[in-house]
C-alpha cells in the first residue's frame, strides 16, 4: 500500500491525540524532528517510538544534525560540533575526520531512534555564498566536496543512519537566505557544472533534498523544487535515481500557500514533500493535496528503506580518540 507523499514535523516534545490520529489516517512516509522536539535522550526515544507507533511501521525519522549552527541535538546531552567548514580547515586528514565526526553523530542519532540525517551538504562554497550557508559547506573545490561528502555519508551509514544529499543541484551560488527570499543564480549552463559535479559523484545515494533556487540558464521562472526542467536535469543529467524530497515547504523562497507549493513540487516530479513547522492545519492541507506516492516514487521510497543500515556496534572511545588526534582537540562536549 502506498504511503503518503510527505515527511512531516510535529509540534512538541510528545504527540497530541490529534497528531496521532492524523498520522494514523494519512500514513506519511516519514517524520522530521527539530529543536522544539528535543529535550532529553529518553524523551526523544519515546517520541520516535510514538511516531512509529502512530503509523504502525518503522517509518524513517529525519533530523538536520550537521554540527555547528545547524544542530538540533545539543549539549549537555549530546556533543557540540564546530561548523563543517571549520572542521575541514582544522583537520590534518579532513576526509577521515569527517568520516569519524559523522560516525559519532550517527551513533548519537540511532541511539534515540533517529535513522536519517539530512547530510552531506554538497553545495560548493563560493565568494558570494550567503552566510547562512557558507560555514555549513565543506570546501570551494567540487572534487573535495565530493570526497568529503562521501566520507560524511559513509560515516553515517557505519552507525546505521541513512544520509540525504542536499541541496540538489547546488545552493552555493545563492546570495540570499532561502528561508526568507528566493535565490537566483544567473551564471551560464557551463558554469553550473561546477555546482552539479559533487551531486553527480554521489548520485547513487538513496535520498536527496532539492534546492529552493532559480537557475536562470535552465528555468528562469521556477526554483528547482517546483521546476520540471530542473527535476529532469537532476534525474537525467546528474543521474540521481534516489528518493527526491523538497527542502522545507515552509521556507519563504517559495510562493503560494503550502498546499499550492506541494502541488507544484509533485507536478514537477518531486517524490516527497517535506513540511517541517509542525502546524497541524498546514499539514492537513498539504496531505489533502499530496495524497499517496505514485508507483515510481513508492519504489524509490522502498529502495531507500531497504538501504537503511542496521544499527551497528561501534567503538565510540576509539573513534573519539582518533578524531581528537586528527583535529588537534577533543570533541567539544
Amino acid at each position: 500500500m502506498a504511503q503518503g507523499a510527505c515527511i512531516f514535523g510535529c509540534e512538541g516534545l510528545s504527540l497530541s491525540a490529534d497528531e496521532v490520529a492524523f498520522y494514523r489516517d494519512f500514513d506519511p512516509f516519514g517524520f522530521i524532528l527539530f529543536a522544539r522536539n528535543i529535550d532529553t535522550p529518553d524523551q526523544v526515544r519515546a517520541l520516535t517510538e510514538q511516531l512509529r507507533d502512530a503509523v504502525g511501521r518503522e517509518a524513517p525519522i529525519l533530523v538536520d544534525q550537521e554540527g555547528g549552527r545547524v544542530q538540533r541535538l545539543r549539549a549537555p546531552a549530546w556533543r557540540e560540533w564546530v561548523p563543517p567548514l571549520d572542521e575541514v580547515a582544522r583537520a590534518s586528514d579532513p576526509v577521515r575526520a569527517m568520516f569519524l565526526r559523522y560516525a559519532l553523530i550517527g551513533a548519537e542519532l540511532r541511539a534515540v531512534g533517529i535513522d536519517v540525517n539530512c547530510a552531506p551538504m554538497l553545495d560548493v562554497a563560493e565568494a558570494e555564498t550567503h552566510p547562512f550557508l557558507l560555514n555549513r559547506c565543506y570546501s570551494g573545490d567540487p572534487v573535495a566536496v565530493a570526497s568529503l561528502g562521501r566520507a560524511v555519508a559513509d560515516g553515517l551509514m557505519s552507525a546505521g543512519v541513512l544520509p540525504v544529499i542536499k541541496h540538489i543541484p547546488g545552493h552555493g551560488r545563492g546570495r540570499v537566505d532561502s528561508h526568507k527570499d528566493l535565490p537566483r543564480v544567473g551564471v551560464d549552463r557551463a558554469a553550473l557544472e561546477r555546482d552539479f559535479a559533487p551531486f553527480r559523484a554521489l548520485n547513487g545515494l538513496p535520498m536527496g533534498m532539492s534546492a529552493h533556487v532559480v537557475y536562470e540558464a535552465i528555468d528562469a521562472e521556477s526554483p528547482a523544487t517546483t521546476s520540471p526542467a530542473m527535476v529532469s536535469l537532476i534525474r537525467d543529467e546528474i543521474g540521481f535515481g534516489g528518493l527526491l524530497m523538497t527542502d522545507d515547504l515552509s521556507m519563504q523562497a517559495l510562493s503560494g500557500t503550502v498546499a499550492e507549493r506541494a502541488t507544484a513540487s509533485l507536478a514537477a516530479g518531486i517524490d516527497v514533500i517535506l513540511h517541517c513547522n509542525g502546524d497541524l492545519g498546514e499539514m492537513r492541507a498539504v496531505a489533502e493535496t499530496s495524497g499517496a506516492m505514485g508507483q515510481a516514487a513508492q519504489a524509490r521510497a522502498d529502495a531507500a528503506i531497504a538501504a537503511r543500515p542496521d544499527a551497528s556496534k561501534i567503538d565510540i572511545s576509539a573513534l573519539e580518540a582518533e578524531f581528537s588526534g586528527l583535529t588537534q582537540g577533543p570533541v567539544d562536549v
